[in-house]
């Protein structure tokens, strides 16, 4: 669906059935919320299945999710055009609180030049191309700060360029007592006459 294969699946699935009887590829279901006709590699059902199960008493992902011991709960960067982002392709973007609620501004898009930034799989903020406004799909002080951790993070391993953050879920980021910009001042944004800005 994300590549527009003319065609789409029904045109692909032979070719993928194809591999799976030469033993290049395994079928099964794989991603949950999508048809049963998946396909994969083996070394991608292998990954897949090493990170659902614990190794050696370790911890699941979903045991972060929900709190269980002490894991630290795993942040990644993504560009929101990046295969690896299933948001707004494979999955619709999740809905957010203040959307529900009636209020309008920004809606994330997969845009050039667009983040988003998932903790444990899940969509925690979509920051907007120049970073000048973030909206976040949690207030949740435990899931904000390893967001706002591994961007600022990103921003001064050289990833990106300067971040300067004016709004936060279309209120500026200066005039609300947000979670979000405490947990970005705590990553080490620091207040300017604009916004929250962080740098290399």
């Amino acid at each position: 669906m994300t590549e527009r294969v003319p065609g789409g699946f029904a045109a692909v699935y032979r070719v993928l059935a194809a591999f799976e009887e030469a033993g290049r590829a395994r079928r099964g279901y794989f991603v949950e919320g999508l048809g049963a006709s998946q396909f994969a590699t083996a070394g991608a059902v292998d990954r897949l299945r090493d990170a659902a199960r614990p190794v050696g008493g370790g911890r699941r992902p979903s045991d972060r999710r929900e709190g269980r011991e002490d894991a630290g709960p795993g942040a990644l960067v993504l560009a929101a055009t990046d295969p690896a982002n299933p948001y707004g392709a494979a999955l619709g973007w999740p809905e957010r609180e203040q959307v529900a609620a009636g209020a309008t501004g920004h809606k994330p898009g997969r845009k050039a030049g667009a983040l988003v930034v998932v903790v444990d799989g899940d969509l925690v903020l979509y920051v907007e191309r120049g970073g000048r406004s973030v909206l976040s799909w949690s207030a949740e002080p435990a899931v904000l700060q390893p967001a706002a951790d591994v961007l600022a993070l990103a921003v001064r391993d050289g990833v990106l360029g300067k971040l300067t953050v004016e709004k936060t879920d279309g209120t500026g980021v200066l005039e609300a007592d947000s979670p979000l910009g405490h947990a970005l001042e705590s990553a080490g944004f620091h207040a300017t006459p604009r916004g929250l800005r962080i740098r290399t």
